[in-house]
């Protein structure tokens, strides 16, 4: 997997006493172009500390470009960001 942490716009589902669930993405990909990705699969989640910052990664399935690929996103906890970090 390539390494990205490039920032992404989130649409997300937030309960009370959980962690965010990633529902759908928008990046700007090589040619300026919006790209919507759904989120299909969650296949885990875990917590971590990234110089002093809470970070939440997941690691998610999609289907894109017709082809099912893996990749993994990151959730800032404390200023609310989301991150496409490897590919």
């Amino acid at each position: 997997m390539k390494v990205l942490m490039k920032p992404i716009e989130m649409i997300a589902w937030f309960s009370v006493n959980k962690n965010p669930i990633p529902l759908r993405y928008r990046i700007v990909d090589a040619n300026n172009v919006y790209r919507v990705i759904k989120v299909d699969k969650v296949l885990f989640v875990e917590e971590e500390k990234l110089a002093g910052n809470r970070m939440i990664l997941y690691r998610c399935e999609s289907i894109i470009n017709n082809a099912k690929r893996i990749y993994e996103l990151k959730y800032e906890v404390d200023t609310f960001k989301w991150f496409l970090f490897k590919i």
